[in-house]
């Protein structure tokens, strides 16, 4: 193999291997949600509106963070006006709610919260 192959090659490596382990934003499903408590991973429920203004610059927060290492989760976005079975079990009662867990364990709650600091600080809760 040439050098430059090895190089293409090691580089596509890395990068799968970054994006692997990466914040990373999903829509809700009770499916991702279950697998990810079940295999004790940090996973955070994301209660999004669309018509609300602080969950669009949360969003905007979020994305800022995919790249920051440490930050290794997956974001779960939970539709706030149709997840109500979701919203009443975690006692959800406003969107813009940000719930973080580390498996079954809620380790941090966040609401109506665009500040990337505290943000970053309840999503590393996970850890």
């Amino acid at each position: 193999m040439t050098l430059k192959r090895r190089l293409i090659v090691a580089a596509v490596l890395f990068t799968n291997a970054a994006l692997a382990h990466a914040l990373d934003v999903k829509p809700y499903s009770a499916e991702a949600l279950a697998a990810a408590q079940k295999a004790n991973l940090p996973v955070a429920l994301h209660f999004h509106a669309d018509w609300c203004p602080t969950c669009r610059a949360q969003d905007k927060v979020l994305q800022s963070l995919k790249t920051e290492p440490g930050l290794d989760l997956t974001v779960l976005r939970a539709d706030y006006d149709t997840e109500k079975d979701l919203k009443r079990r975690l006692g959800v009662r406003a969107q813009s709610t940000l719930v973080v867990f580390k498996g079954q364990q809620e380790v941090a709650r966040l609401l109506g919260d665009t500040s990337t600091d505290r943000i970053r600080g309840a999503l590393k809760a996970a850890f």
